[in-house]
């Protein structure tokens, strides 16, 4: 099953999906001449890969999530704090009291955002609650125009809130926001510096996340941590950067007494596996101090299947099933082996969010769109992989099975609900098949629009026919 829903405001469409799959603070200096260098980017159980089904409604949550609503619960005694009066030019007669926080509290949060907009004063607390919730909700649009009331209140510089801001831009793949907030703060602590690190190499500009540590670095900002490493190896996978990776590797373990963790491998791994260098990986597999674990083996698997080292893969397989025997390994798929687990796709759309279930009436006119995208894709290049079906049906039924999935049906109805040249932001819960980056990759040459899509993994920002990724999903 799978589904997504919609929220646009501005020129930019977020939508979020769930699909079912197998499937990272201090100085006081700015980085204004980083930033310049810095490219700028715009639930359910599956149970057929053919008959996904996706759910939308079209009103907001109805509750924040349970954690807010615990952490935020309005206190007894603190009415001026949080319950405000409208001003009077605001239609206000009467003088009535707003109380924002008990408004988030019941999920209302567009109507505490319109509130502040017409001239209600927020306090701290409130645009800690508002922020919160863009952050684990992945409400993008809604994130920039509570950034947008925070800048012209009091609250504009306060620390806390600018970070929140810099990890609401960051997990929105916007790292050029994040970045401009980012250089503003008169302080940043390490889990900061490790967030926009991570952002860069999520994004594929893993040369700017290097060039932030090496500041950071230069800055002595603090001793870099175990988190710190990850997010350094990360952006030298996506940067294809062999050599600098085993010598930061070296550095954590002998500059900074770091002992590496298994996290720390696979991060190794990721780079000497995007760059081919296969041999080089199981080298270091078979060198490294602790017992390589299943995850060792499957990210081994992947690279093999990716680079078609057939013994390699052969023997990653036999490993594999080692570990677990029920594995199977019958279906020669070239991505890693995942539980599976239920799926969303979420569109956001202005002023609201729909949940959209499959099949539905109202979507004809996006299935009509898929279809016709499909005859241009064909047209450009594209050959279905049907190899991504993993159930036993005929190849036609299969290749109309990768035409509907979820995240091309998100993108069809996005394509006729928005502008011509809008940025379309898919989220995703789970790992993007490559049939789907195949033709998501053809898909916005066709369109001419920049189609960017989180996976589990990272950012896809697809531009013109190209990836961010360099094609290793």
């Amino acid at each position: 099953m799978a589904s997504f829903s919609i929220h646009r405001a501005g020129n930019s469409l977020n939508l979020t999906l769930r699909s079912p799959s197998h499937a990272h603070y201090p100085s006081q200096l700015s980085f204004k001449p980083l930033c310049t260098s810095a490219t700028p980017n715009g639930t359910t159980s599956g149970r057929t890969a053919h008959s996904r089904r996706t759910t939308t409604q079209y009103s907001p949550p109805s509750r924040l999530p349970r954690t807010y609503k615990d952490t935020y619960r309005k206190p007894t005694n603190t009415f001026e704090q949080d319950t405000v009066s409208l001003p009077t030019d605001v239609k206000n007669p009467l003088g009535v009291r707003i109380d924002l926080i008990g408004l988030c509290n019941e999920g209302k949060i567009e109507e505490a955002i319109e509130y502040i907009s017409r001239g209600l004063a927020a306090s701290f607390r409130v645009f800690e609650v508002l922020l919160n919730y863009c952050v684990e909700s992945g409400s993008f649009e809604l994130g920039k125009r509570v950034h947008e009331l925070l800048s012209r209140s009091d609250n504009s510089k306060n620390l806390e809130l600018s970070g929140k801001l810099v990890e609401m831009y960051v997990k929105g793949g916007d790292v050029r926001s994040a970045c401009k907030v980012f250089d503003k703060m008169r302080e940043r602590k390490l889990e900061l510096w490790n967030l926009m690190i991570n952002g860069y190499a999520e994004n594929g500009e893993g040369e700017n996340g290097l060039l932030l540590f090496e500041q950071m670095r230069k800055l002595e900002v603090g001793k870099p941590t175990g988190d710190t490493f990850s997010a350094v190896f990360s952006a030298c996978a996506s940067e294809g950067a062999v050599e600098e990776g085993l010598l930061y590797l070296d550095l954590m373990k002998n500059e900074y007494g770091i002992v590496p963790g298994i996290e720390h491998y696979l991060g190794v791994i990721d780079i000497l596996g995007k760059a081919g260098h296969l041999n080089e990986a199981v080298e270091f597999v078979e060198n490294m101090t602790v017992e390589p674990t299943i995850e060792v083996w499957e990210a081994m698997l992947n690279f093999a299947r990716i680079h078609g080292d057939m013994e390699l893969e052969d023997r990653a397989e036999e490993l594999i099933l080692g570990f677990d025997g029920s594995r199977s390994m019958t279906d020669k798929v070239p991505v890693p082996l995942q539980k599976r687990c239920s799926e969303f796709n979420m569109l956001e759309g202005k002023e609201r969010v729909g949940d959209f279930k499959n099949p539905s009436p109202y979507r004809e006119e996006a299935y009509d769109k898929l279809k016709g995208l499909s005859g241009q894709l064909r047209d450009a290049g594209y050959v279905p992989d049907t190899r991504y079906v993993l159930h036993d049906i005929d190849e036609e039924a299969k290749e109309r099975a990768l035409m509907y999935h979820s995240e091309r049906l998100a993108i069809a109805y996005g394509l006729i609900s928005t502008p011509a040249r809008t940025t379309l932001r898919i989220i995703k819960n789970l790992r993007i098949c490559g049939d789907c980056h195949n033709a998501i990759k053809i898909m916005s040459k066709i369109v001419g629009r920049e189609l960017i899509v989180r996976d589990n993994k990272r950012f896809h920002h697809f531009r013109d026919g190209k990836c961010s990724c360099n094609d290793y999903w």
